[in-house]
């Protein structure tokens, strides 16, 4: 089975040739099987930072596709991070979010158009097409598209030749090239929307679990982290699994998860992100992963301001530090790393803006481009 649907008219360039070249071997080991004797002793965690691949390299090629998934691991990423959502049929697939019209070319599908709604998701009101209200063969007409078009008009160009990915696909990716590349390659999914699908009947932990169980992922050691925005999935998660857990804060320190809503709780990201919020955490969760601004909030003139305890707070509360999210394009970066050229697409010094990070004490980050991170890192 090709697990790399390329259509290459008009398309050249560096990113195509890894792109091949990651499609052909795959194809020449998708029976490799993963055993940790056959790899080099290299743990996914052994470098400082850990850097985990945003969507993929998702700065380079449309975000959860295994184009960008294999074009990350072929840079060096030490994990990889698929966002899990549900199908209809209960299959976990890779999208940001449930809804389709922006990640994939399902407006251009009239068959599909009927099913068009407006439905609130986690407090937000959302109109589009949802992963819930198809099966895994509806999903795989689908073709993936860039979701940030203006910024990243090269990705743009990658329309519609990736398929939508399952989780066991990416799993099967990263057992086949770590095989080829005689490296262990991490894998760190997001479950996204936990409450909104145990509502409809699609809960997402126990199958992320088993899931990661049957591929041979059991263990403490094992190179994986399961991570949520939400709090009681990952509570009930600590009690399925030894497995890692992340616990994800939203920028506004003032929300709260959507499950804690749901219960009532007054429970908010900046109680959970004090010294004492965080030694809670710290009774489920491994590590955090922070919007990059609790660890360096900026000023009012969008530069770095003082680093805060954040770090150090996690740190003794035995927390691990993953922040999020590293992008190169001036739209996402401090005035004082951004380069001159005014352009939506403009790169400017992301390598700047991540030594300040790395040198508040981070443990690893989430970026779009992770082979700007893995070039400046002490390895």
């Amino acid at each position: 089975m090709a697990i790399l649907n390329c259509k290459l008219s008009g398309r050249t360039g560096l990113v195509w040739i890894v792109l091949i070249i990651g499609g052909i071997i795959i194809a020449a080991s998708a029976s490799a099987a993963f055993t940790s004797s056959s790899l080099q002793n290299h743990s996914p965690d052994s470098c400082r930072p850990t850097v985990i691949a945003h969507r993929g390299a998702s700065g380079y090629a449309p975000e959860h596709t295994l184009g960008s998934y294999a074009l990350a691991i072929t840079m060096g990423a030490d994990y990889i991070e698929p966002d899990l959502v549900m199908t209809k049929d209960g299959v976990m697939i890779a999208r940001h979010d449930n809804e389709l019209g922006l990640t994939t070319n399902i407006a251009e599908h009239p068959e599909f158009a009927d099913r068009r709604k407006t439905q609130t998701i986690d407090g937000k009101e959302v109109t589009g097409w949802f992963t819930e209200d198809f099966t895994l063969s509806e999903i795989k007409q689908l073709k993936a598209v860039e979701r940030i078009p203006e910024v990243r008009p090269g990705n743009a160009r990658m329309n519609d030749v990736f398929d939508i990915p399952t989780f066991q696909e990416i799993i099967d990716l990263v057992k086949s090239l770590q095989t080829f590349q005689k490296r262990t390659i991490g894998i760190y999914p997001e479950i996204k929307h936990g409450s909104h699908f145990k509502k409809l009947g699609l809960a997402m932990e126990r199958l992320v679990v088993d899931t990661f169980h049957t591929n041979g992922y059991r263990d403490r050691d094992s190179p994986v982290y399961i991570q949520s925005f939400e709090v009681q999935n990952l509570k009930e998660l600590k009690e399925m699994t030894n497995l890692r857990l992340l616990q994800l804060y939203e920028s506004d320190k003032s929300s709260q998860p959507a499950d804690q809503v749901i219960l009532g709780t007054n429970l908010t990201y900046g109680i959970m992100a004090t010294p004492e919020g965080l030694a809670e955490v710290a009774k489920y969760s491994y590590a955090v992963g922070p919007d990059k601004s609790y660890i360096i909030p900026r000023n009012d003139d969008n530069k770095l301001g003082e680093p805060t305890t954040f770090v150090a707070d996690a740190h003794k509360a035995g927390l691990k530090v993953h922040p999020y999210t590293f992008r190169a394009e001036n739209t996402f970066l401090p005035k004082e790393f951004q380069s001159s050229d005014t352009a939506p697409s403009a790169r400017g010094n992301l390598a700047g803006e991540l030594r300040a990070y790395i040198d508040a004490g981070i443990d690893g980050l989430f970026s779009d481009q992770p082979d700007i991170p893995l070039g400046i890192r002490n390895c």
